[in-house]
Protein backbone atom coordinates (compact mmCIF):
# COMPACT_ATOMS: atom_id res chain seq x y z
CA UNK A 1 0.00 0.00 0.00
CA UNK A 2 1.28 3.12 -1.01
CA UNK A 3 1.35 6.72 1.12
CA UNK A 4 1.31 8.77 -2.07
CA UNK A 5 4.52 10.08 -0.49
CA UNK A 6 7.70 9.31 -3.13
CA UNK A 7 10.33 7.12 -1.67
CA UNK A 8 13.47 8.94 -0.71
CA UNK A 9 16.91 9.29 -2.04
CA UNK A 10 19.71 7.20 -0.07
CA UNK A 11 22.24 10.34 0.73
CA UNK A 12 25.02 8.65 -1.17
CA UNK A 13 22.66 8.46 -4.40
CA UNK A 14 23.80 10.16 -7.83
CA UNK A 15 22.32 10.95 -10.74
CA UNK A 16 23.95 8.81 -13.47
CA UNK A 17 25.71 11.03 -16.37
CA UNK A 18 22.93 10.17 -19.24
CA UNK A 19 20.91 11.86 -17.06
CA UNK A 20 22.79 14.54 -15.94
CA UNK A 21 24.49 15.43 -19.51
CA UNK A 22 21.89 14.64 -21.92
CA UNK A 23 19.29 17.26 -21.79
CA UNK A 24 22.28 19.69 -21.67
CA UNK A 25 23.36 17.97 -25.09
CA UNK A 26 19.64 18.41 -26.49
CA UNK A 27 19.48 22.10 -25.20
CA UNK A 28 22.62 22.58 -27.00
CA UNK A 29 21.73 21.06 -30.08
CA UNK A 30 18.71 22.58 -30.59
CA UNK A 31 20.42 26.34 -30.42
CA UNK A 32 23.17 25.14 -32.95
CA UNK A 33 20.91 24.01 -34.83
CA UNK A 34 18.88 27.17 -34.72
CA UNK A 35 21.65 29.06 -35.39
CA UNK A 36 23.23 27.25 -38.19
CA UNK A 37 19.91 27.64 -39.84
CA UNK A 38 19.70 31.45 -39.71
CA UNK A 39 23.22 31.80 -40.65
CA UNK A 40 22.38 29.54 -43.50
CA UNK A 41 19.14 30.95 -44.57
CA UNK A 42 20.53 34.32 -44.66
CA UNK A 43 23.39 33.16 -46.74
CA UNK A 44 21.57 31.45 -49.19
CA UNK A 45 17.87 32.79 -48.54
CA UNK A 46 14.66 31.66 -46.94
CA UNK A 47 13.39 29.82 -50.14
CA UNK A 48 16.07 28.34 -51.01
CA UNK A 49 16.67 26.82 -47.65
CA UNK A 50 13.38 26.32 -47.31
CA UNK A 51 13.55 23.84 -50.55
CA UNK A 52 16.84 22.17 -49.51
CA UNK A 53 14.97 20.84 -45.81
CA UNK A 54 11.90 20.04 -48.03
CA UNK A 55 14.65 17.96 -49.75
CA UNK A 56 16.23 16.64 -47.06
CA UNK A 57 12.74 15.29 -45.52
CA UNK A 58 12.12 14.08 -48.98
CA UNK A 59 15.20 12.46 -49.07
CA UNK A 60 14.59 11.00 -45.90
CA UNK A 61 11.57 9.52 -46.16
CA UNK A 62 12.88 7.28 -49.80
CA UNK A 63 15.68 6.05 -47.40
CA UNK A 64 13.27 4.76 -44.46
CA UNK A 65 10.74 2.97 -47.31
CA UNK A 66 14.39 1.70 -48.97
CA UNK A 67 15.41 0.39 -45.77
CA UNK A 68 11.97 -1.24 -44.78
CA UNK A 69 11.13 -2.98 -47.80
CA UNK A 70 14.82 -4.55 -47.61
CA UNK A 71 14.19 -5.95 -44.17
CA UNK A 72 10.90 -7.30 -45.41
CA UNK A 73 12.43 -9.03 -48.15
CA UNK A 74 15.42 -10.26 -45.73
CA UNK A 75 12.44 -11.30 -43.68
CA UNK A 76 10.68 -13.07 -46.19
CA UNK A 77 14.09 -15.01 -47.77
CA UNK A 78 14.80 -16.42 -44.37
CA UNK A 79 11.23 -17.51 -43.82
CA UNK A 80 11.19 -19.47 -47.05
CA UNK A 81 14.40 -20.59 -46.87
CA UNK A 82 13.71 -22.18 -43.21
CA UNK A 83 10.83 -23.89 -44.44
CA UNK A 84 12.50 -25.25 -47.45
CA UNK A 85 15.02 -26.71 -44.67
CA UNK A 86 17.65 -24.77 -46.11
CA UNK A 87 19.03 -22.54 -43.54
CA UNK A 88 18.66 -23.41 -39.88
CA UNK A 89 17.25 -21.22 -37.37
CA UNK A 90 20.48 -20.35 -35.72
CA UNK A 91 22.42 -20.78 -39.14
CA UNK A 92 21.43 -17.61 -41.32
CA UNK A 93 23.96 -16.03 -43.14
CA UNK A 94 24.68 -12.33 -41.48
CA UNK A 95 22.69 -9.61 -43.62
CA UNK A 96 23.95 -6.06 -43.34
CA UNK A 97 21.30 -4.43 -41.07
CA UNK A 98 19.06 -1.55 -41.66
CA UNK A 99 18.98 0.00 -38.07
CA UNK A 100 21.65 2.57 -39.69
CA UNK A 101 19.57 2.93 -42.69
CA UNK A 102 16.52 4.08 -40.89
CA UNK A 103 18.55 6.43 -38.33
CA UNK A 104 19.52 8.01 -41.12
CA UNK A 105 16.60 9.05 -42.87
CA UNK A 106 15.53 9.77 -39.51
CA UNK A 107 18.55 12.06 -39.25
CA UNK A 108 17.44 13.51 -43.03
CA UNK A 109 13.96 13.71 -41.90
CA UNK A 110 14.67 15.94 -39.16
CA UNK A 111 14.62 19.73 -39.94
CA UNK A 112 18.40 20.97 -39.33
CA UNK A 113 21.52 21.04 -41.11
CA UNK A 114 23.53 19.58 -38.53
CA UNK A 115 20.87 16.16 -38.20
CA UNK A 116 21.23 15.90 -41.71
CA UNK A 117 25.02 16.33 -42.44
CA UNK A 118 24.85 13.02 -39.88
CA UNK A 119 22.15 11.40 -41.69
CA UNK A 120 23.96 11.79 -45.08
CA UNK A 121 27.29 10.13 -43.23
CA UNK A 122 25.26 7.35 -42.42
CA UNK A 123 24.26 6.77 -45.88
CA UNK A 124 27.87 6.33 -46.91
CA UNK A 125 28.25 2.29 -46.90
CA UNK A 126 31.97 2.00 -44.89
CA UNK A 127 30.99 4.44 -42.62
CA UNK A 128 27.58 2.67 -42.01
CA UNK A 129 29.94 -0.72 -41.76
CA UNK A 130 32.06 0.69 -39.58
CA UNK A 131 29.87 2.08 -37.02
CA UNK A 132 28.23 -0.81 -36.85
CA UNK A 133 30.92 -2.93 -36.41
CA UNK A 134 31.96 -0.51 -33.55
CA UNK A 135 28.64 -0.62 -31.85
CA UNK A 136 28.56 -4.63 -31.91
CA UNK A 137 31.89 -4.79 -30.22
CA UNK A 138 31.05 -2.13 -27.70
CA UNK A 139 27.52 -4.28 -27.36
CA UNK A 140 29.39 -7.41 -26.63
CA UNK A 141 32.04 -6.04 -23.94
CA UNK A 142 29.07 -4.79 -22.31
CA UNK A 143 26.83 -8.05 -22.33
CA UNK A 144 30.08 -9.95 -21.28
CA UNK A 145 30.88 -7.85 -18.61
CA UNK A 146 27.21 -8.01 -17.42
CA UNK A 147 26.19 -10.35 -14.64
CA UNK A 148 24.78 -13.78 -16.00
CA UNK A 149 21.70 -14.42 -16.20
CA UNK A 150 18.41 -14.42 -17.78
CA UNK A 151 16.34 -11.55 -19.12
CA UNK A 152 13.46 -12.20 -16.71
CA UNK A 153 15.67 -12.47 -13.97
CA UNK A 154 17.57 -8.94 -14.53
CA UNK A 155 13.99 -7.27 -14.78
CA UNK A 156 13.34 -8.76 -11.74
CA UNK A 157 16.31 -8.00 -9.91
CA UNK A 158 16.02 -4.13 -11.06
CA UNK A 159 12.66 -3.95 -9.55
CA UNK A 160 13.43 -6.26 -6.48
CA UNK A 161 15.85 -2.85 -5.67
CA UNK A 162 13.89 -0.25 -6.59
CA UNK A 163 11.90 1.67 -4.07
CA UNK A 164 8.57 0.39 -4.03
CA UNK A 165 8.90 -2.64 -5.95
CA UNK A 166 7.68 -5.22 -3.83
CA UNK A 167 8.27 -9.14 -5.19
CA UNK A 168 6.66 -11.97 -3.74
CA UNK A 169 8.71 -14.80 -4.94
CA UNK A 170 7.02 -18.18 -5.91
CA UNK A 171 5.64 -20.25 -8.47
CA UNK A 172 2.36 -20.46 -10.30
CA UNK A 173 0.73 -23.88 -10.27
CA UNK A 174 -2.03 -24.48 -12.66
CA UNK A 175 -4.56 -27.13 -11.01
CA UNK A 176 -5.65 -28.81 -14.65
CA UNK A 177 -1.81 -29.70 -14.45
CA UNK A 178 -2.34 -32.46 -12.00
CA UNK A 179 -4.58 -35.45 -11.80
CA UNK A 180 -6.46 -36.39 -9.05
CA UNK A 181 -9.52 -35.04 -6.90
CA UNK A 182 -9.72 -30.95 -7.27
CA UNK A 183 -10.60 -28.76 -3.98
CA UNK A 184 -13.81 -27.27 -3.60
CA UNK A 185 -14.69 -23.58 -3.93
CA UNK A 186 -15.69 -24.49 0.02
CA UNK A 187 -11.70 -25.06 0.85
CA UNK A 188 -11.19 -21.37 -0.62
CA UNK A 189 -7.90 -19.61 1.28
CA UNK A 190 -8.17 -16.23 1.88
CA UNK A 191 -6.19 -13.77 0.16
CA UNK A 192 -2.68 -12.97 1.04
CA UNK A 193 -2.61 -9.37 2.62
CA UNK A 194 0.53 -7.71 3.66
Amino acid sequence: MTTGTPPSKPAGARRSRARTFLPLAVAAWVVLEIWLSTVVANAIGGFTYFLLMVAGFVLGAVVIKAAGRRAFQNLNETLRRQQQGVVEAGDQPRQGGNGLLLLAGLFLMIPGLITDAFGLLLLVPPVRTALSRYTERTLEKRMSAASPGTLGNAFQQARMHQPGGTVIQGEVIREDEYPGPRRDDADRRPPITP
